[in-house]
This record gives C-alpha cells, structure tokens and sequence, in this order.
C-alpha cells in the first residue's frame, strides 16, 4: 500500500513541478522540447545560456539535481519503504524513479504535451517535434540511464544513515 500512495504522490508532485511552470511559460522548459523545436527557439534567440542543453553550466544543474534527488529519494525510501541497505536504496529508489520517468513520458508527454496547444512555443507553430512520440520515448530511455546515478546517491545515502 505505502507504494501506491508513494507513486501517487510522486506523479502529482511531478505533475505540479512540470505543469505550471510549462503552462506559464514554455520557454522555461524548452531544454526538454524535441531538438526540431528546441534549435528552432535557438535560432530566434529564445534560449538563455541557462538552457543550453551543451552548456557546462547546464551540465552542473543537471548534476546536481541528480544528486538532489537521489539524497531525497534515499530519505523517502529509508523512512517509508525501510531500505536499511544500500541495495535496498539503490533498488526502491529506481523503481520509484523509473515510475516517474515513464509517468512523465506517456502522461505528461505523450498525452499532454503532443496534444496541448499551451505549451506552442511562438514562432515554432506547427512543427513536427510537437507530435514526436518518439522523441519522448527516447527520452525516457535517457531517463533510466539517469536514474542509476540517482539510485547509487540514495543506496549510499541509506547506508550513511542506517
């Protein structure tokens, strides 16, 4: 039961993070957009630095949310999901990680965001990438790789606290 209220309240929390931001401004998440859009916003100069996706800078964020999330993933799954070792770190956090991933790729991306008209960066209007299922998956696939460092930081986390 605890995984299904965890699972739950991961995909909303997820969603809250993604949504609004993406809603307000699509521009803030252009990062994540299919390469067609994305080097399109480039090209009329709509990318900051920030959100260059080759900037060492964006690199760092990246790092770092990784860590972040593995070190939050280690609390969650050490308090709730009683990993007392870091195989047991390591496992729970990639499963709940891999939920979220593919969460984000057959909800958020798939459903929503080859479907919604809100997220239309101006100037990139009827562009391929806005349809591009696989792109999204491809990305989820991405998303797995990424969650392995994450899952080493939460087993590591585990084993630091137990």
């Amino acid at each position: 039961m605890s995984w299904a209220i965890e699972l739950i309240v991961l995909f909303i929390l997820f969603t809250l993070a993604v949504l609004p931001t993406v809603l307000k401004n699509p521009l803030s998440m252009v990062h994540d957009y299919p390469t067609d859009i994305y080097e399109k916003a480039i090209e009329l100069g709509l990318v900051k630095e920030s959100q260059n996706r080759k900037s060492k800078k964006f690199l760092i964020k990246r790092v770092f949310a990784i860590i972040l999330m593995g070190i939050l993933f280690g609390f969650v799954v050490y308090k709730f999901n009683g990993a007392d070792t870091f195989l047991k770190g390591a496992g729970y956090t990639y499963i709940l990680w891999s939920a979220a991933n593919w969460y984000d790729c057959i909800v958020i991306d798939w459903i929503w965001f080859c479907h919604s008209k809100r997220v239309v960066i101006s100037g990139t209007e009827g562009m391929k990438g806005y349809k591009d299922y696989l792109f999204h998956a491809k990305g989820a696939l991405k998303g797995m790789l990424l969650g392995i460092p994450a899952a080493l930081v939460a087993g590591l986390f585990v084993f630091l606290i137990s």
